[in-house]
């Protein structure tokens, strides 16, 4: 006979992480399914705004989440990619790249992932120049001209860790202004290696085995920069394609009631992938807490 678990909570960033915390110590018998570890916190730079830590890297505090999880010996399914939902008597299947299994109640906490930009050049020099994350591969163009392509904090954020590392940043806008925090936007300004083109779009990237630069089109005009490494940093997008038993908003996210419920019982959704405003690592914490409460309560009711 097939197990049935009280709950699966699916996605290992700090939504799913704080669920899980909160699922021992209530004692449910439940497993962690993730792509990975840490989500989008993984990426992050400097943290300074997480309550506890006066500075904390990314990297870092995702480590500190691990270390928490781990420490009450949480059995983390990963990596396995969640494929599809199915409401059954009561219970979700949940359906993976490599298997499927049942839970009495489900935690969605499938974050997001970055944007593309859809343009000529993308898919091949992916991985050869051109990467989504100045966290994780920013360290590799030491030396090197380098393309932000993003205006807002997650611009920002790549372009402040670029700053020590290239001699040479150009940041490409499509508004006719930064848009992210003010703070941010001083201290890019004031360096010397920054190149705003506002009110411009990448329409090509383009090089031989790897990236040798971009076209940009800025107000009409058309013109090439010569770098040797993109970031592209436009936004998110909710990880909720499997999710298609479930109501969205036109963006995508999943859409919840102030206890996380979603429009299915038993069914919670928590952090990013949700429609709850402000995407921070504090407020994803705290709606998972909310989100493995709630499953709780449902269980209890039920």
């Amino acid at each position: 006979m097939e197990k049935i678990y009280d709950l699966l909570i699916l996605g290992a960033g700090p939504a799913g992480i704080t669920a899980s915390v909160y699922a021992v110590r209530k004692q449910l018998d439940f497993l962690v399914i993730s792509k990975d570890i840490g989500g989008q916190t993984a990426w992050s730079g400097d943290v300074e705004n997480y309550t506890g830590y006066q500075f904390i890297s990314g990297p870092e505090l995702t480590s500190k989440f691990q270390q928490h999880m781990e420490s009450f010996g949480t059995k983390v399914i990963m990596p396995e990619e969640v494929k599809g939902l199915k409401a059954q008597d009561k219970q979700i299947k949940v359906v993976t790249d490599k298997s499927e299994y049942i839970s009495k109640t489900l935690i969605v906490a499938t974050g997001k992932s970055p944007r593309a930009l859809g343009v000529d050049g993308e898919k091949e020099f992916k991985n050869k120049g051109l990467t989504y994350c100045a966290t994780c591969d920013g360290p590799l163009f030491k030396g090197k001209p380098v393309a932000i392509i993003g205006g807002g904090n997650s611009g920002l954020d790549a372009v402040l860790q670029m700053i020590k590392i290239s001699p040479k940043i150009h940041i490409v806008n499509t508004a006719s202004q930064l848009t992210g925090d003010p703070v941010m936007i001083e201290k890019v300004k004031k360096s010397a290696v920054t190149e705003i083109h506002n009110q411009a779009r990448v329409t090509k990237i383009y090089g031989e085995k790897f990236v040798k630069g971009i076209e940009i089109n800025q107000q009409g005009k058309t013109y090439n920069l010569e770098v040797e490494g993109v970031f592209v940093e436009i936004g998110l997008e909710p990880n909720a394609d499997f999710a298609s038993i479930l109501t969205k908003n036109q963006k995508g996210e999943i859409e919840v009631d102030c206890s996380n419920q979603t429009n299915l019982g038993g069914v919670f959704a928590a952090g990013d992938v949700t429609n709850v405003p402000e995407k921070q690592i504090i407020i994803a914490c705290g709606e998972g807490s909310k989100a493995c409460l709630s499953a709780f309560k449902y269980l209890s009711r039920n």
